[in-house]
């Protein structure tokens, strides 16, 4: 199911936890990575499992995001992999995996879940697997990443640490972001997954930045973006749903004239003067369908 916005809420945070489903947002992420200090990690999780079905049953789906399995203070287990053993439930849709360079990391971690899923009684492989790509080996690897483990629903793209890691600097017109937004998108599409998830856009007071970069992320073909404010939300699922009188009416010609054509023994015309196939067909019926949920939404 196509996800729109996803809205980033610090497991930290009381009270911004009780409200993250209320704010019109197609999924929340409880985070427990970068928004959380050190010192704050393990209440946190007690915090976001706790909070996890209130907020299931305000925003409809919950996901979170864990720590890196990699990443250990002192001598303790990987801080990751007691966020899973801590915050899976029944209620949870799935697991916000950061910085993912390689698919044995998931393997690693689906391992993890599958346990818990035994224990607790849930259907295995319910919960599904978000990875975020947010470096150059990542975004190398990002089609075997993909493939890794069926609990794969998407990718989510990291501007923040990718740009960074590469060294470069995060413009406002977001054009150093192109190929890597445009691989990801064919990384999902070949690996069977659904479409891409954008990176946050961190300018929290530049609304017209943060549409126009969801623009872009639509256009290259992103089903959404994550939001780290409630005010980007409304934005988010603006761009990512809306369709100008133009676009509605062409898609509707398209289809009534393709089905006048194929009523017809035809399967190729003419529409304003555009060849039309099946392929342009499905890309109309597209159209009507991104149309028909954001005007339910």
């Amino acid at each position: 199911m196509t996800i729109r916005s996803l809205l980033y809420t610090p497991g930290n945070e009381p009270n911004k936890v009780a409200k993250a489903g209320t704010y019109g947002a197609d999924a929340v992420v409880l985070d427990l990575e970068d928004a959380v200090p050190i010192d704050r990690k393990e209440a946190a999780r007690s915090a976001v499992r706790e909070a996890i079905p209130t907020v299931k049953a305000a925003a409809g789906r919950v996901f979170v995001r864990v720590n890196p399995l990699g990443q250990k203070t002192d001598f303790s287990r990987p801080l990751g992999a007691q966020d899973i053993e801590a915050v899976v439930c029944r209620e949870l849709d799935g697991v916000v995996v950061p910085k993912v360079e390689s698919g044995q990391e998931l393997v690693d971690v689906d391992r993890l879940l599958s346990a818990q899923e035994e224990r607790l009684g849930i259907a295995a492989g319910a919960i599904q697997l978000l990875p975020i790509i947010e470096t150059a080996l990542g975004l190398l690897n990002a089609y075997d990443i993909a493939r890794s483990i069926s609990r794969v629903g998407s990718l989510h793209f990291g501007a923040g640490d990718f740009t960074r890691d590469l060294g470069l600097e995060w413009s406002r017109d977001e054009m150093e972001l192109l190929y890597a937004r445009s691989h990801l998108v064919t990384v999902c599409r070949a690996a069977g997954v659904e479409a891409p998830t954008d990176s946050v856009w961190v300018r929290l007071n530049d609304d017209d930045g943060l549409a126009g970069s969801a623009q872009r992320a639509r256009g290259t073909g992103f089903q959404g973006k994550c939001c780290i404010h409630p005010r980007q939300v409304t934005i988010v699922n603006q761009a990512f749903s809306y369709c100008s009188p133009e676009e509605l009416e062409h898609a509707r010609k398209v289809i009534a004239a393709f089905q006048e054509a194929e009523a017809n023994s035809s399967a190729s015309i003419l529409v304003d003067g555009q060849f039309v196939d099946y392929p342009l067909v499905e890309k109309a019926k597209q159209t009507l369908e991104r149309h028909a949920r954001g005007s339910s939404s």
